[in-house]
């Protein structure tokens, strides 16, 4: 079997921490043989330390070009997603977008409809998907155990981690602030937990208040005057069949319930909830129910951490990685689909708007006018 070759654009930290480590044990499969970055020292640097026989790149546009290269993984800021994807489509390569799919969704669209035009792959990386727990919880729904999840919270909550460096506060380039950042993460994993991707309306808010100083971040003081996204963004989500979604993200919030990419389901049959032990500083998987006509619940530690620096031998990163390769070698979808991401996309976009508006949101048709307001 050839191993696919796989060209890298962006080489910052998502790449350097997540997305080479987990293509380095993929091997007997795969071969990075190219590297891109804006900055050539950067690129040089990075490359000498993966693979020192790569072609190196400072433009994206002569990579995508590059035919010995079968596969595009994108590390950049959320500005250049759709550019760089629909080109490398168009190229005839199969893509992995880091998350958001792109920062709108007629961007967005456009890596949709050149992914089916090219009939090439693309995936977006939500790699909280693959946490042990996340996936113990979808297990759980696709079995039924909670019955018809109607009511669900999608949690991206810190009480400080304003992140300082890199273009994370800067909207021309980002998009937005913690709800397109982390709150992507929340919102994409309930979604798929709940296997519903049918949206009726959106009614979101976004804050920026934290204008001091003394601010107790661990990733050192932010500058009031340069934060130009939101701190903080709330959204109430309808879904068509009934099901609601209370949706909470935040970089800087006074609250001691901190969770960061998970969520809490309720259904018919049973709960589960993804949620933080203070006093054991661990992660909690916990199932709740009837039995006997006795309230009961079922707690599940685990340690899902951060994917690209977990002490697991396998982390989630090398499970997402290991999939979208075996699902390009295999021919089949990956588990992230580029039409999922789209509509995780059109929400975000819709909470922003409903923020900046004061209006709800209505969703009307996939393909012709996203959403109007109400």
């Amino acid at each position: 079997m050839n191993k696919l070759r796989v060209g890298m654009i962006g080489c910052g930290a998502i790449a350097v921490q997540k997305h080479l480590p987990a293509l380095k044990k993929l091997s007997e499969k795969v071969e990075v043989v190219a590297f891109c970055d804006g900055n050539e020292q950067n690129v040089r640097r990075v490359a000498d330390s993966f693979n020192k026989n790569a072609k190196v790149y400072t433009d994206y546009q002569e990579l995508v070009k590059d035919n010995d290269i079968d596969v595009v993984h994108i590390c950049t800021p959320n500005l250049f997603h759709a550019p760089m994807a629909v080109a490398a489509l168009n190229a005839g390569k199969h893509v992995m977008c880091e998350k958001p799919m792109a920062i709108n969704s007629q961007e967005a669209k456009k890596m949709l409809d050149a992914a089916n035009r090219s009939g090439k792959k693309l995936t977006i990386a939500y790699q909280n998907r693959f946490r042990k727990d996340s996936l113990l919880l979808k297990e759980a729904c696709e079995k039924g155990d909670l019955g018809d999840i109607y009511v669900a919270k999608a949690h991206a909550i810190r009480r400080r981690g304003v992140p300082t460096w890199g273009v994370f506060m800067n909207k021309e380039l980002q998009g937005g602030g913690p709800l397109i950042d982390i709150g992507t993460h929340a919102l994409d994993l309930t979604l798929w937990c709940m296997n519903n991707y049918e949206v009726e309306s959106v009614t979101g808010v976004t804050h920026n208040k934290l204008r001091y100083e003394n601010q107790a971040n661990p990733f050192g003081p932010w500058d009031p005057e340069a934060f130009d996204v939101e701190e903080s963004a709330f959204a109430f989500i309808k879904m068509k069949n009934g099901a609601t979604i209370y949706l909470e993200a935040a970089w800087a919030l006074n609250t001691l319930d901190e969770r960061e990419a998970m969520t809490t389901l309720s259904g018919t049959k049973g709960g589960a909830e993804m949620r933080r032990n203070r006093e054991t500083n661990t992660d909690e998987l916990v199932f709740n129910g009837e039995m006997y006509g006795k309230l009961v619940e079922t707690k599940l530690q685990n340690a899902a951490g951060i994917a690209y620096i977990s002490p697991e031998e396998e982390t989630e990163a090398d499970r997402e990685i290991g999939q979208w390769i075996n699902a390009i070698l295999e021919d089949k979808d990956p588990v992230v689909t580029p039409e999922q991401a789209y509509t995780v996309t059109r929400l975000l976009e819709a909470i922003y708007e409903s923020a900046e508006t004061g209006k709800t949101i209505e969703f009307k048709t996939k393909d012709k006018k996203l959403f109007t307001q109400a």
